[in-house]
């Protein structure tokens, strides 16, 4: 019995369905949270509401906006009542998501790799797959139906943020989901996703970055002060690691009176998400990958 038809099995006997997305949901966590909705329609379900916190960085708005998605702020109210409850690329409650310890899930859908036990009726954990969006084009796959173009340009793109575009250690599994993917998706919709990320205000944050940069050994920390736009941090991370003789970049500012940090390694033994929650300490919340995390 395949995954996906033990999937299809538990979704039969519902007819409702919340897709709970992490609290910084990124491309990865969009576009699988959007094939979930989508196998969901496929199999005589309404359109249901993924849930997210309402700072959305521009370039995963611009995905939501293209494609009509409608996403909600996440409450330990929002999900009550008979609901299956669905986490995409996170799969503990009260660990990057709104909803406390305890929450009774459903379905997890995860590519991370977890030292606590994950607790649903459905579980699928592959670490070895890089991305959640390579998880759920392996579940497109044993559909007749090929995918729409909105939703395989979406896991397409994902799929680069994720691993591809920054060789964040791709795995062939990676690799062969994009292949398939680029034959459904649209490249104009791509670039649409592409050009979103630089606007003045990111543009000039990356300067400041560059400006401010100060190395000690293969490590790179940057302040950048007020930042306009938060999600220009991880931007500016994301190139400062391509530095010669840097390893991990580090760089923080203020935005909304909160100071914003994002750090990058090329060494995911650093274990960058335990770095974070270790500076940040009880102040606060950080985590993310153990190559690429924030706070």
């Amino acid at each position: 019995m395949s995954r996906l038809y033990e999937l299809v099995e538990l979704l039969r006997g519902h007819t409702s369905l919340d897709i709970v997305c992490h609290d910084s949901p990124d491309p990865d966590n969009i576009a699988s949270a959007a094939a979930i909705e989508w196998i969901a329609e496929n199999r005589g379900f309404g359109r249901p509401d993924p849930l997210r916190r309402d700072d959305l960085p521009q370039q995963n708005r611009a995905m939501v906006e293209q494609f009509g998605l409608k996403l909600v702020a996440v409450t330990s109210t929002t999900v009550t009542g008979t609901a299956l409850i669905a986490f995409v690329d996170h799969a503990l409650p009260g660990d990057h998501t709104q909803l406390p310890p305890g929450t009774d899930v459903d379905i997890v859908i995860d590519h991370h790799q977890y030292n606590k036990p994950v607790h649903a009726r459905f579980v699928y954990l592959r670490p070895s797959f890089g991305a959640t969006s390579t998880i759920l084009t392996e579940y497109l796959t044993e559909i007749s139906n090929p995918p729409p173009v909105y939703l395989a340009s979406m896991l397409l793109f994902a799929l680069h943020r994720e691993r591809l575009d920054h060789v964040r250690n791709p795995t062939h599994f990676a690799y062969d989901a994009a292949t398939l993917l680029q034959r459904h998706a649209s490249q104009s919709m791509i670039y649409e996703f592409y050009s979103a990320q630089f606007s003045p205000a990111r543009i000039n944050a990356i300067e400041d970055a560059i400006k401010n940069r100060r190395v000690r050994g293969r490590s790179l920390v940057s302040w950048v002060g007020h930042v306009a736009v938060r999600d220009a941090l991880p931007q500016a991370a994301n190139i400062l690691i391509n530095l010669k003789g840097t390893d991990n970049t580090f760089v923080y500012g203020i935005s909304d009176g909160e100071i914003h940090l994002s750090a990058r390694s090329q060494n995911p033994a650093l274990q960058l998400n335990r770095v974070l929650r270790e500076v940040v300490g009880s102040q606060s919340r950080a985590g993310g990958h153990e190559d690429m995390a924030g706070g």
